[in-house]
């Protein structure tokens, strides 16, 4: 893969995306950018106040953009149906960007009864991509792009137990990167049955490497103390990049023409904290077909949605 920038994203007029997530940050500027090429952007988030801000914000650097709000809240499981259902009516659905997440919260249920960060980052996304699947299927040629993290790399397996149980001791960081290593899980897992029902949906997934968003901000500066967290946030901000170069990974995942299912895009520089979108390799344990597989059973049970 050469240095790949905004001027490679290829002409997708006629094409249909939605990205969960675009109130700020990377999923504000991959809605834009995918505007910009054309493609009609379906906006998913939950605050409607926020949602109409970001169309807002892309129109105002993309006059004409083609964008249909969706209220959608991931830690509500009765919200992931309706929004699919909603989205699923509008026709076939090219391009799935499983952006939006929470970061090193502090022990919260979801409406369902979920850990928050499992709940919103990997099994929201699970049940919408499930329920979306048809969609995808329909358009011939459907995309699935989910966002992990390099905090992947800071556990070596998921917990399997009812998502429901919050276990013996809450670690809010341990919690998050179980959540973004079930994203590629489920990626991988998801890849292996496409392929196997040989459907028309390709699978991938991407990170963003060191990012400054309110989201690493608000999870770094409000888990630490005072002078932790100010220290923490303030290396961020010296070694980590900007949304704009931290998007490139996810929207090259989305559109590059003829890329596998299974690959993971994230920053090319050392140690992948920042630089150009190239494919990196994940963490060894998200490759565990067999953790992959019991992932996946626990997450239908969890949701109640069962892929085909």
């Amino acid at each position: 893969m050469t240095r790949w920038t905004l001027a490679d994203v290829p002409d997708l007029t006629g094409r249909r995306a939605l990205v969960t997530g675009v109130t700020s940050g990377l999923g504000e500027v991959t809605a834009r950018e995918l505007a910009r090429a054309g493609a009609e952007v379906v906006l998913a988030a939950r605050d409607p106040e926020k949602l109409d801000a970001a169309a807002h914000a892309v129109r105002a650097e993309v006059p004409g953009a083609r964008l249909v709000p969706l209220r959608l809240d991931l830690a509500d499981l009765s919200s992931v149906r309706r929004a699919a259902e909603e989205a699923s009516a509008a026709g076939p659905l090219d391009v799935l960007v499983n952006n939006a997440g929470v970061m090193a919260t502090p022990y919260e249920r979801t409406a369902d009864g979920f850990e928050l960060q499992l709940g919103t980052n990997h099994l929201g996304h699970f049940a919408l991509t499930g329920l979306l699947l048809d969609a995808l299927v329909a358009s011939g040629d459907g995309r699935v792009v989910t966002v992990s993290s390099h905090m992947a790399r800071s556990v070596r397996g998921v917990s399997l137990r009812d998502p429901r149980d919050p276990g013996a001791r809450y670690r809010r960081w341990g919690a998050y990167g179980q959540s973004k290593l079930a994203n590629l899980l489920f990626t991988f897992e998801l890849d292996r049955r496409v392929r196997a029902a040989r459907l028309p949906v390709t699978a991938v997934a991407a990170h963003p490497g060191y990012t400054v968003t309110n989201l690493v901000h608000n999870g770094i500066g409000r888990s630490s103390p005072a002078p932790v967290g100010a220290v923490a946030v303030a290396v961020t901000r010296l070694v980590g990049q900007g949304v704009e170069q931290g998007a490139l990974p996810q929207l090259r995942a989305a559109v590059e023409p003829g890329l596998e299912g299974g690959s993971y895009v994230g920053p090319g520089h050392p140690f992948e904290l920042n630089g150009p979108p190239v494919l990196v390799s994940p963490p060894r344990s998200a490759l565990d077909e067999q953790q992959a597989a019991g992932l996946w059973r626990v997450s239908e049970e969890a949701t109640g949605v069962r892929y085909p």
